[in-house]
């Protein structure tokens, strides 16, 4: 883990919809979603971001060992890139890039625990 794919700050962070890494908007709009970059294409396109990321999320974890660790698998992040992670993230990904999450053989399971 490099030290930039940490939030600066607290102020204006999101979290991605797919995984629930953290970073600012500046961070995913700079350098994309360290685990969902191929797939969400985030990096220089900031309505990509806004559409696939979330300010509204519960909670904050730091994963450094996730392969180690049973908060990651309680999260379901173990195969996850080390770096801050949101214990839940209001909303989901636009249909049509769940479709192209489908198509590509990769299942979306939204990350939002506050409606179970």
């Amino acid at each position: 883990m490099s030290l930039e794919s940490l939030p600066k700050s607290l102020r204006g962070l999101r979290a991605c919809l797919l995984c629930s890494m953290i970073k600012s908007i500046d961070q995913f709009e700079q350098d994309g979603c360290d685990n969902c970059e191929e797939f969400l294409k985030m990096k220089n396109n900031r309505d990509v971001v806004y559409d696939c990321t979330s300010q509204n999320f519960d909670g904050m974890v730091a994963m450094m060992a996730p392969e180690d660790s049973w908060v990651a698998k309680w999260q379901r992040i173990t195969k996850m890139c080390k770096g801050m992670y949101a214990l839940s993230v209001s909303g989901t990904l636009p249909k049509g890039i769940i479709k192209d999450l489908a198509r590509q053989g990769i299942s979306y399971k939204p990350r939002d625990t506050s409606q179970r």
